[in-house]
């Protein structure tokens, strides 16, 4: 899922823990639902639902909660599975703007608890197309660096479609053509590097650099924003360099 955050901090206490897995459970199981629907069950007949399974079991979601999404989203349980898609523009700290995306099936909900939260943690509702511009749809599979190097990462990927790789805080991430990133991700199996995640997101070229202060505050509306029920993926047009994460990590010791 793009929604997660790319910039790992630590989290102290287990309920917090506990709260952003039922998250991001969440999240898988409504992509499953919009699959489904519009696809059918058909895993083999249905490529938009298989990648929905596949990257829910990637991240551990239960082989029941997926059964069950896929039956609710066909409609085989007699449940009505309608979301609506919705993009919120926001400002944020120094020139960081997001994109935040929601699947609902409450508009008002929605927009309501979107703008109160932007709001309350130092966001600021943005016009439309104010920041959307900054984006563009491009497959984007993140590497961790631990452990990798660019060079190893590039050999493996260059001949999948990988158009260029960016070293992003603690990862790198590796930009391709929306239709390349399946054949970026499986190249990367196949030569045993692990990735994080591999997706078609909303992708800002130009990156805006975060001090500590700056990212911190960053983080909070991020994370604010990325826990309301509705919201399926933030983007972000962000950079926090290791140093910096290095740096709130230690300042949150």
């Amino acid at each position: 899922m793009a929604g997660h955050s790319k910039w790992h901090t630590t989290r102290h206490k287990k309920a917090a823990l506990d709260a952003k897995r039922a998250k991001m459970y969440a999240t898988h199981i409504k992509a499953i639902e919009v699959a489904a629907r519009a696809g059918g069950p058909d895993l083999e007949g249905n490529p938009a639902l298989e990648v929905a399974v596949t990257k829910a079991k990637k991240q551990s979601v239960p082989n029941d909660n997926i059964d069950r999404a896929i039956k609710r989203g066909a409609g085989l349980t007699g449940e009505v599975i309608n979301y609506d898609e919705i993009m919120y523009e926001v400002r944020g700290p120094e020139g960081s703007a997001l994109l935040i995306e929601c699947l609902t099936d409450n508009r008002n909900r929605a927009a309501s608890e979107v703008r109160a939260t932007v709001t309350r943690n130092g966001g600021h509702m943005a016009d439309p197309g104010s920041v959307s511009f900054m984006f563009e749809r491009r497959g984007v599979v993140r590497v961790p660096s631990e452990n990798n190097t660019e060079d190893d990462v590039m050999m493996a990927v260059i001949e999948a479609g990988a158009e260029e790789i960016v070293r992003s805080g603690t990862a790198f991430e590796i930009i391709s053509d929306p239709s390349d990133v399946h054949d970026v991700s499986k190249a990367l199996d196949e030569a045993g590097i692990e990735y994080e995640s591999d997706d078609v997101e909303f992708y800002a070229a130009m990156k805006v650099e975060l001090d500590a202060k700056a990212a911190s505050s960053f983080m909070q509306l991020w994370d604010a924003v990325e826990d309301l029920d509705d919201v399926q993926n933030v983007y972000a047009n962000v950079e926090i360099s290791a140093e910096v994460l290095e740096e709130m990590a230690a300042q949150d010791a």
